[in-house]
């Protein structure tokens, strides 16, 4: 049995709340390998692969041969897009590719549990209760995270939906991200030092990851 501090809107203790034991005290010893193939996956799917160099086949300039094969004592040239000439092409020159690979949706459950139950055995998560502003206010949100977590580290923010006003509350701090509860992914978690969901984004992740 897990279990995580529960805060209040100031950021005073007010008790402890039991973590679902299917999302957040899974097995992590086993699972190591696919927490990193799920990691190096989801790190090679941001790329946007949009590098482009120029070929031969892509330079301006005529294609005729500069000069005749034998007889001048040069070396043999081809046309002025040569890779051998100044100007000329790129030789195996990097075009624009899709780095992506599809991650199976079992592997991504799984790679959140473990990363989750990590953080919860070690202490880094926190649930507050009403966390959810009417009006954007930095000042408060800045209040909430230095009374709960006075450490320094990147701290990541779990709401259970887009509530404008408590993103924009977040959104200035440094060293702190925020996303949703059916949104969560293993690299988010372990990026992060620690965890802070509001009452109804806990609600939210035993919902949608507890199959």
């Amino acid at each position: 049995m897990v279990k995580a501090s529960k805060y209040n809107v100031q950021g005073e203790l007010i008790g402890e709340v039991e973590l679902p034991s299917a999302i957040f005290d899974v097995d992590v010893d086993s699972p190591k390998v696919l927490l990193h193939e799920v990691v190096t996956m989801y790190r090679g799917n941001q790329r946007q692969g949009t590098v482009q160099k120029r070929d031969r086949s892509m330079k301006k300039g005529s294609s005729r041969k500069l000069f005749k094969q034998k007889g001048t004592g040069n070396a043999r040239v081809g046309t002025r897009r040569s890779p051998i000439r100044v100007g000329g092409g790129i030789a195996f020159a990097i075009h624009p590719k899709s780095w992506y690979r599809a991650i199976p949706k079992r592997k991504k459950r799984m790679a959140l549990k473990v990363a989750l139950t990590d953080r919860a055995r070690h202490g880094r998560i926190f649930v507050v209760e009403g966390l959810n502003f009417e009006t954007p206010s930095t000042k408060e949100a800045k209040a909430i995270i230095s009374k709960m977590i006075p450490e320094r580290g990147r701290k990541l923010v779990v709401t259970d939906g887009h509530h404008v006003p408590t993103v924009k509350s977040f959104t200035n701090l440094p060293d702190v991200m925020t996303d949703r509860a059916d949104s969560l992914n293993a690299y988010g978690v372990l990026k992060s030092s620690y965890i802070i969901l509001s009452d109804e984004a806990l609600k939210k992740v035993e919902e949608v990851f507890s199959k």
